[in-house]
């Protein structure tokens, strides 16, 4: 994991998702990126990701989420910011969760779990995850997707990307489970606690800190599920509600594996 992760000042969780074998070959390094949000980017952060040549940038989170930390980009950055309104308005639903009840290691994992049952489906998801999909088959130089930390949302849509892309299922889920070190949860979890005790009010543990922050690799499994439970496959859901049928799944091919 350690030669995908990129070093920034104040980015976390920012990785090239590419380079992994699959059926169709390998994915091409140095085009696919996936972080947690740009808000608290630095100075020289912002010169890090001009050297990326981003032609795109896909944020995953809610309207109301990107008002109160808006992503930083480089200075006359010409690329596409790709976001939606859809369903948006009003408080995350995890921060909702967080102040309705007590946060243990039971319910965070509860509620992540069911979580990752919904995403495939939801509307706002269903629109950004097609738009991603369009821009990957439109030749890009190269594209950043984040979320608000860079692990759910962006980490479901990362496991599908690598599904369209023939990336085998043990390297999806150990590229999506290194989110657990490329943070250093545990490491953090006393200061995150503190943060969430704010917004909740009541103290909070430890192992709750790391079961609601974390990624566990049933959730991802959950989503997988969910999909077939709802579109029969895998394939059919890529198809038929996101959009990549045959001839555009081989357009981004074409792009991306080398």
């Amino acid at each position: 994991m350690s030669d995908r992760l990129l070093s920034f000042e104040a980015i976390e969780n920012f990785r090239d998702f590419g380079g992994y074998r699959g059926r169709y070959g390998e994915v091409r390094r140095g085009v696919l990126f996936r972080s947690g949000q740009l808000s608290r980017a630095s100075d020289a952060d912002l010169m890090a990701l001009a050297d990326l040549n981003l032609s795109d940038v896909v944020d995953l989170r809610r309207s109301s989420e990107r008002a109160k930390q808006p992503d930083r980009l480089p200075e006359g950055w010409a690329g596409r910011m790709i976001s939606t309104d859809i369903g948006g308005d009003g408080e995350a639903p995890h921060i909702q969760f967080l102040k309705s009840g007590a946060l243990t290691e039971e319910t965070g994992r509860d509620y992540m779990a069911n979580t990752y049952r919904r995403m495939p489906f939801d509307p706002a998801h269903v629109a950004l995850f097609r738009d991603w999909f369009d821009a990957l088959a439109q030749a890009p130089s190269a594209l950043l997707v984040h979320c608000a930390a860079g692990k759910d949302r962006t980490g479901l849509l990362c496991a599908l990307t690598q599904t369209v892309l023939g990336v085998e299922e043990d390297d999806i889920f150990a590229d999506y489970m290194a989110t657990n070190q490329a943070v250093d949860l545990k490491g953090r979890a006393g200061d995150l606690a503190l943060k969430l005790e704010k917004v909740t009010g009541r103290p909070v543990s430890h192992e709750a800190v790391v079961a609601f922050l974390g990624v566990r690799a049933d959730f991802l499994h959950g989503a997988f599920e969910a999909i077939r439970k709802e579109a029969g496959t895998v394939e059919r859901y890529l198809s038929e509600v996101l959009g990549v049928d045959v001839a555009r799944r081989q357009m981004i091919l074409s792009h991306l594996v080398i």
